[in-house]
This record gives structure tokens, C-alpha cells and sequence, in this order.
């Protein structure tokens, strides 16, 4: 049962039935604002379209690094991290976690062979949080779409939610919580060709190497494109129908209440750390303030589903409620300090 919805959420990335329903919506908003408001369509489409143009040099690059990355077995390199003292495990495995580029459900087998062989679950803790926050690929899109301000303040968010929720989880298992993190009989994934094996940086040397990275420069294509095409369609919406004083209202202005919004929205209505910046920006511009979008973003990616269901499928629900309070938690503290820093 684990490793069918585990596949299930990984279909979500690259199967036929995913794509299928995006493209599905990409399509069905144009077509909707063709018969409901025939006056704003190409005002939409403008508005979409421009931002996508403006984002293909960060997709390209993105696309190229992910694929290396994978091509070239460095993910690997992850494993390391787990190794040693607590201490210096729990501070590399929040680090590492920004740079990894696993999906929530790639992660899975590395997750589980660990708490199987004894690794602490503070560690796992500090990677799970960091990890799904971003990587090398989206912080190129979140630069795209908001600026390098707001790109690094994620990437450092990332790390330090990965050392909250790592030395919180030590904390509280030294009172004698999470005996017993893993559910039984959870494990398998969806893990690349590449992961575990001996890391090779020169990777176009051999046919297999370049046949793998052949393969993910196409999926991750394909993934980005079909994401931020919804994505920006999506704000295009936002900038011509949502009143900007009603955004204003919830979650604009200064002060802890429309940055806990910020966080408490983003848990559920996030799209994906690929489409979320784009969806961030057409609210920014609507009135959100810079410490709730941060939330928001940082929320998202904690809670979004894929990541949600990985979490439920292989702990028990105690780790599962610890990782959503921290990741709640740790959104709010982003956000407030963001904001603090970012006029």
C-alpha cells in the first residue's frame, strides 16, 4: 500500500494522469475568461505570457543543473551527512537539505533505510523540514519570479528551519517521545538511477550517465513548463479579478496577524515550490507584505500534499504532527524576521 501511493505521488511529477490534468487547466482558463469576460482575455494571456518569457533563461538553467545533478549521482553525497556526532549530523543534514534535489518522494528511501538502521530522528527531522523548502532549481525560479532577496531569505529559512525542528526533535526525544518514528512495514520509493552509486562529475563520458540525463532535462521540462504555465496564468487571474484591498485586508500590512494568515493560507492552498513564486508575486503585487509571502512560501512547502503524504505514509502520527508544527511554526518565525529585514 505505501509504495502504491508513494508511485501515486510521484505520477503526480511526471506521470501521464499529472500531466494531463495541468495541461487540462491550462487550457481551461483561457477558454473559461474566453466565454465568461471575452474583453479581459488578452489581457490575461498578455500578462501570463510576459512573465513566462521573462522566466525561461531560469528555467533552462534549472532544467540543465537538475539534471547533472542526478546524472552525476551526486544526491549520494547526501547519505554523508548522516554520519558522526548528533549534533554535527542534525547541522549537515539541515545544510544539505537546500541542495538536494529530491522530490518529496525521492526522499523516501533514503528516510526510511535511515530510521531502519538506528540514524536519529532529529537528523531525519532537520532534512525532511529543509529539504522540500529548495534547491538549486527553485531557488532560480524564486529569483526569477520575486529577486534574490527573497530566493536567499528562503535558502537561509530552509536551513534554519532544518536546525529547529532537528534540535527540537532531540529535545523531545530525550523526554522520551518518538520511541518507535517509523510506521511498520514502511520503505520502497522512487529514487533515480543514480542515487546511492559512486558519484562521477564527468558524467557525458559514459552512455548511461548521459541517457539519465537525457531523460531528466526532459522531465524537468516538461514539470516547469506545464507548473508555470498554470502558475502565471494563476496571477494573471489574481492582478485583473481579486480587489487588491480585499488581499490587502487579509494578509497585507505590518505586525504578527497577517504573517500567522500568511502561513495558515499557504499550508493549504500552496501549489508547488516551482509554481508557488509566481502565484506569490501576483499577490504581492495585490498587497501582500513581504514577511506573509515569505510565510506563505515557507508554510507551502512543508505542507504542500506531496510532501504531506510521504511524511504520513512512513512515520507515525506523532512525527507526522511534530513536522507540521514545526513547519508551521518556523513559517511564522520566517516571515516575521523577513519582514523585519525586507522593506
Amino acid at each position: 500500500m505505501t509504495a502504491l501511493v508513494l508511485r501515486s505521488v510521484h505520477g503526480l511529477r511526471t506521470g501521464a494522469s499529472g500531466l494531463r490534468s495541468v495541461w487540462a487547466l491550462i487550457i481551461a482558463i483561457p477558454l473559461a475568461v474566453a466565454l465568461l469576460d471575452r474583453a479581459n482575455l488578452a489581457d490575461i494571456l498578455r500578462i501570463a505570457a510576459d512573465a513566462f518569457a521573462g522566466t525561461l533563461p531560469y528555467i533552462a538553467a534549472a532544467v540543465v543543473l537538475i539534471a547533472a545533478l542526478k546524472a552525476t549521482g551526486a544526491t549520494a553525497l547526501v547519505s554523508r551527512a548522516f554520519e558522526g556526532r548528533e549534533t554535527r549530523m542534525i547541522v549537515l543534514a539541515a545544510l544539505l537539505g537546500g541542495l538536494a534535489p529530491f522530490c518529496s518522494c525521492e526522499v523516501i528511501p533514503l528516510i526510511a533505510g535511515l530510521l531502519a538502521v538506528g540514524v536519529p530522528l532529529s537528523a531525519i527531522m532537520a532534512f525532511w523540514l529543509s529539504s522540500p523548502l529548495i534547491d538549486p532549481s527553485t531557488m532560480l525560479i524564486t529569483a526569477a519570479a520575486l529577486g534574490w532577496d527573497f530566493a536567499a531569505g528562503k535558502a537561509v529559512a530552509a536551513v534554519a528551519l532544518g536546525l529547529f525542528g532537528g534540535f527540537g526533535v532531540r529535545f523531545l526525544a530525550w523526554r522520551g517521545a518518538f520511541a518507535e518514528p517509523l510506521r511498520p512495514g514502511a520503505g520502497g520509493g522512487c529514487a533515480g538511477a543514480f542515487q546511492g552509486s559512486e558519484t562521477v562529475w564527468r558524467f557525458w563520458r559514459e552512455p548511461a550517465r548521459m541517457a539519465e540525463f537525457r531523460s531528466e532535462a526532459v522531465a524537468n521540462a516538461r514539470f516547469l513548463v506545464k507548473w508555470l504555465a498554470l502558475a502565471y496564468l494563476i496571477e494573471a487571474l489574481l492582478i485583473t479579478y481579486v480587489p487588491a484591498g480585499m488581499i490587502a485586508g487579509v494578509v497585507g500590512g505590518d505586525g504578527m496577524t497577517p504573517i500567522a494568515m500568511g502561513a495558515l493560507v499557504g499550508a493549504p492552498a500552496y501549489l508547488n515550490g516551482y509554481a508557488a513564486p509566481a502565484l506569490v508575486a501576483g499577490l504581492m503585487e495585490q498587497g501582500m507584505g513581504p514577511g506573509a509571502a515569505m510565510a506563505f512560501m515557507v508554510a507551502g512547502s512543508v505542507t504542500c500534499i506531496p510532501a504531506m503524504v510521504a511524511v504520513w505514509s512512513l512515520v507515525r502520527r506523532q512525527v507526522f504532527a511534530a513536522y507540521v508544527c514545526f513547519g508551521i511554526a518556523g513559517a511564522i518565525a520566517s516571515g516575521v524576521l523577513f519582514g523585519a529585514l525586507v522593506p
